[in-house]
């Protein structure tokens, strides 16, 4: 579904991605891992077409995404942080949204917005809201329209030990539904129900990609943090 061919991109004399080439496909669930400053940032820009690579190029459905816009109404993007416009409300955040796509084919998926019991709070303007309040609007926006591919940065930075759960099982249940989801996170315990593949990078480099089952078969772990310590210091 999603295809990297050799992307290199430089920033100054920092390398972020260094001749990464993978493939990304429906029905799995892929923690993108490695520590700060690795290149996962860079990467998930690049999917976006936030970010131009120097070299190699990004398909998505076996089409470039070169000067193309339309895929990413495919994808639904959670950034680790936020940013609205201030003076808004949550109603009119997300109704701005609604208009921006204006796709009456769309089936939209407010599934979130109830979970997190959003509907009381939808007259609050944007800067009065709690960081963890805003990463649950965060999360509605990404589901809502329903999307094939899901990009989440971080997404339980924030929330509560309840809320974390009820977006983790949604997590779980759009997985089910055969779509592809790209998560990232420094929390690997919240992972191990998650996923089912590990990308890990270092300096700009993929270092390794491989089922989860078949990392823990390699290190002999049953839990994620465990078997990724153990693969980096063998």
């Amino acid at each position: 579904m999603i295809v990297t061919k050799n992307i290199t991109k430089t920033f100054g004399k920092l390398k972020a991605l260094n001749d990464i080439s993978v493939s990304f496909n429906k029905g799995e669930c892929i923690a993108l891992l490695g520590p700060n400053g690795c290149g996962k940032t860079t990467l998930i820009k690049s999917i976006l077409g936030m970010v131009v690579p120097d070299k190699g190029s990004i398909e998505f459905n076996g089409r470039s995404i070169n000067r193309e816009w339309l895929y990413r109404s495919q994808v639904g993007y959670m950034p680790q942080i936020g940013r609205y416009p201030e003076n808004m409300t949550i109603a009119n955040v997300i109704e701005m949204m609604k208009d921006f796509r204006k796709d009456s084919k769309v089936h939209l998926d407010e599934d979130l917005i109830q979970s997190f019991d959003l509907g009381a709070l939808m007259n609050k303007k944007m800067h009065t809201l709690s960081g963890g309040t805003r990463q649950k609007v965060s999360a509605c926006l990404a589901f809502l329209f329903n999307p094939d591919v899901l990009i989440l940065d971080e997404p339980t930075a924030g929330l509560d030990p309840v809320s974390s759960e009820k977006l983790k099982d949604k997590i779980i249940l759009e997985k089910e539904k055969g779509k592809l989801i790209l998560i990232t996170s420094h929390v690997l315990s919240e992972l191990d129900d998650l996923i089912t593949e590990v990308f890990y990078m270092q300096d700009g480099r993929l270092m390794f990609y491989k089922k989860l089952s078949e990392l823990k078969a390699d290190t002999g772990e049953e839990k994620l943090s465990k078997a990724i310590a153990k693969i980096m210091v063998a």
